[in-house]
């Protein structure tokens, strides 16, 4: 006889377990401590087993009644009710610790561990900081239940604050972490691959660089005549004659520079490329480092900040001091001085385009290529390096411009 929401109630519990037989294999199982648990007996493969619905009264008897519909149909598709039971918590255990939060971290954490891919702290430091500001809005979405709808209002609220670029990169990352999450099963697929062209473009912007030889020389005056603290001078005096990447300049380490054989070996976990560079010193760079090494040869950073010996200088430190000598961020920056290199070792003509562009640690997509010119030019690199710090130095004199071929006094 089928049960009734009356019999359910007036049921008491009594000193054994006993139980109350609905239709179709439900019961009610009444426990001695008063709670009342719905069950379902069924057999698979001629052996009988059970499945736990929930207990009364948060399951009612007609919602109890559905349960058991839902468990008699897998089991005529040949499922196991108790086993897709099992699927379905692990399911939802996976989905709730899937969060976007939580494969952002995992993804952020492989990039700096990737082998010669691996992120530079300062790339790692940025991409962590940029993913940190979608965690109020999808952080803690499960990565499955995300629409695109979720991830545009996310980066909008960037964009919103004109921030453009920090958008766009923004955007960019939460399709590589989304990607990573299919890569790794949990995933179908991307659901930012229809948001391309959503975002307002920023305007590009070049860092600001002079290339001009005479206001090249005019910097140099201006540079020697800084009169910063510490050994901020002394790192904007060296940038031109190395033309390294601001970050590898503040990040040099002693143990990296070999002044009595004038090299500078940039570890590949600083360099952008993930490369090892090596940096010849010409004779006026090594000076400019013997000067360093007085003030910071003990410490572990040949330019260490100044609140602390146990960090870098500030990533502002160089451009903070452009802009006190009168330089704006669209006239000269920290970067700017690779872009002066460049063009004036060019436009010199006394140089090949391939020592240039090894001496600059640019890229080559050709690994052979690549391994090659690094030996054959080495040479030519030390003899360059030398040629443009001697070059600087008459430019600081203000001696008469020799001009280039193609080019005027």
């Amino acid at each position: 006889m089928a049960l009734s929401d009356m019999a359910i109630r007036k049921a008491k519990p009594r000193e054994k377990v006993y139980k109350l037989t609905d239709s179709l294999g439900l019961y009610l199982q009444i426990n001695p401590g008063g709670s009342k648990l719905w069950r379902l007996k069924y057999r698979v493969d001629g052996k009988e087993k059970k499945l736990s619905i929930g207990a009364y009264p948060e399951f009612s008897l007609s919602e109890a009644r559905r349960r058991r519909d839902e468990a008699r149909e897998q089991l005529a598709t040949g499922k196991d009710p108790s086993g897709e039971k099992q699927k379905d918590k692990l399911r939802s255990r996976a989905e709730g610790e899937n969060t976007f939060n939580a494969i952002a971290a995992e993804y952020c954490d492989k990039r700096k561990r990737d082998g010669e891919k691996a992120w530079a702290p300062a790339t790692a430091k940025r991409c962590e900081y940029l993913l940190s500001l979608l965690a109020s809005t999808i952080g803690k979405m499960p990565i499955t239940e995300i629409e695109p709808a979720d991830i545009l209002a996310s980066v909008r609220r960037i964009e919103g604050k004109g921030n453009l670029e920090s958008a766009k990169r923004t955007l960019q990352l939460t399709s590589l972490v989304l990607r990573y999450a299919v890569a790794t099963a949990r995933l179908k697929s991307d659901p930012t691959r229809d948001l391309r062209g959503a975002l307002t473009a920023p305007t590009v912007t070049h860092y600001g660089a002079i290339t001009d030889a005479t206001r090249v020389g005019e910097l140099l005056r201006a540079i020697d005549g800084y009169e910063g603290l510490g050994t901020a001078k002394l790192a904007m005096q060296l940038a031109p004659h190395v033309f390294v990447r601001p970050g590898e300049l503040r990040h040099a380490e002693w143990p990296e520079i070999d002044l009595e054989a004038a090299l500078w070996t940039i570890p590949a976990s600083k360099t952008k490329m993930r490369k090892p560079h090596l940096v010849p010193l010409s004779r006026q760079a090594v000076e400019l480092l013997r000067q360093a090494q007085a003030f910071s040869g003990a410490f572990r950073y040949v330019f260490p900040s100044m609140r602390t010996t146990a960090r870098p200088m500030s990533e502002n430190t160089i451009n903070a001091g452009l802009r006190r000598l009168g330089y704006a961020s669209n006239e000269m920056t920290a970067h700017g001085f690779r872009a002066m290199a460049s063009t004036l070792l060019n436009e010199s003509g006394k140089w090949s385009p391939d020592a240039i562009e090894r001496a600059l640690a640019h890229g080559d997509s050709d690994k052979v290529r690549a391994a090659y010119h690094r030996g054959a030019h080495w040479q030519e690199r030390v003899e360059m390096a030398q040629w443009w710090s001697d070059y600087l130095d008459a430019l600081r004199k203000g001696a008469d411009i020799i001009a280039f071929p193609g080019k005027t006094a």
